[in-house]
């Protein structure tokens, strides 16, 4: 439920409202255009509090990924057990997970805090083509992490990667989420971008639902570096606002073309640039607080 509040009762505000309240669980990203960095800016740009537990640290620009260093998984536990008991959560985003045992310390800090409504973006590749996970951690986080989420968002290479073959098409992509889903995930939404076409085709699969597409015309640009991120981000935000799963991949996916068109004439740095998350900013989103 909505709640809007006028100036002269910020007092009694205090004591009954909260904001959308929004936890990553991802890497950080130097240069600003995905990882944590592009999870915050459209936390904000939809009118969500984020918060952050960082797994690690890469320093990346436009060009590509030059180091990657873990967060140590003491630190990790302790972001998460900070920010869930106390400020909590509606909805969590989960990231770059750079190692297996990484994704068994999420896994159970997810379980233990019985944390409902999570995003899990299983973050494999970067734009620029860079690996950005251990083998050993494909498997767990197939097998330990995606009976967790509320919905998984691959893109046509990570999917690929996780069901051991090329996917060439819409019946692929098909085949490919029905796949993910008898291996435990309950949705998939799986990124079609990367398909040769004029039109962007992504598949949203519930089980028990029939598939949903969303089909739209390929926007031309050069600035696509984290938009998977921003993706996400901005499900985890519109199921943390409250709407069921579709209607929230629905805006997502329209928030997302919406900063691709914006920042498409923009040059940042000399390779693949960010999103322009800022293009159509909403205000916070005030929610009753629980009694």
């Amino acid at each position: 439920m909505s709640v809007h509040i006028t100036p002269g009762a910020a007092e009694a505000a205090a004591r009954t409202l909260r904001y959308a309240r929004v936890l990553v669980i991802a890497g950080s990203d130097s240069g600003g255009g995905a990882g944590i960095q592009a999870d915050l800016k459209t936390l904000s740009a939809l009118g969500c509090f984020g918060m952050t537990a960082i797994t690690a640290l890469t320093a990346q620009n436009t060009l590509g990924v030059r180091a990657i260093h873990p967060v140590p998984l003491d630190m990790l536990h302790a972001q998460i057990d900070a920010v869930l008991e106390d400020i909590g959560a509606d909805a969590v985003k989960i990231g770059m997970l750079h190692s297996a045992e990484t994704v068994r310390a999420v896994g159970r800090a997810i379980d233990r805090h019985r944390m409902e409504h999570v995003v899990l973006d299983p973050v494999m590749v970067a734009t620029s083509g860079a690996r950005l996970i251990d083998s050993e951690a494909v498997d767990v986080l197939r097998r330990e992490l995606f009976p967790l989420a509320a919905l998984v968002t691959p893109n046509l290479d990570e999917a690929a990667l996780l069901v051991g073959r090329p996917l060439a098409n819409e019946d692929d992509m098909h085949a490919a989420a029905q796949q993910l889903l008898a291996g435990g995930a309950r949705a998939v939404l799986l990124k079609g971008g990367h398909l040769p076409s004029d039109t962007v085709s992504d598949l949203l699969l519930q089980a028990g639902a029939p598939p949903m597409w969303l089909r739209a015309r390929r926007i031309r640009t050069l600035n696509t570096h984290g938009t998977g991120c921003s993706l996400s981000s901005a499900v985890a935000a519109h199921l943390a606002r409250g709407l069921p799963l579709a209607e929230a991949v629905r805006e997502a996916s329209a928030y997302v073309r919406g900063a691709l068109q914006a920042g498409a004439a923009v040059r940042t740095g000399g390779g693949s640039g960010p999103l322009n998350h800022a293009w159509q900013p909403q205000p916070m989103q005030l929610l009753a607080l629980e009694k």
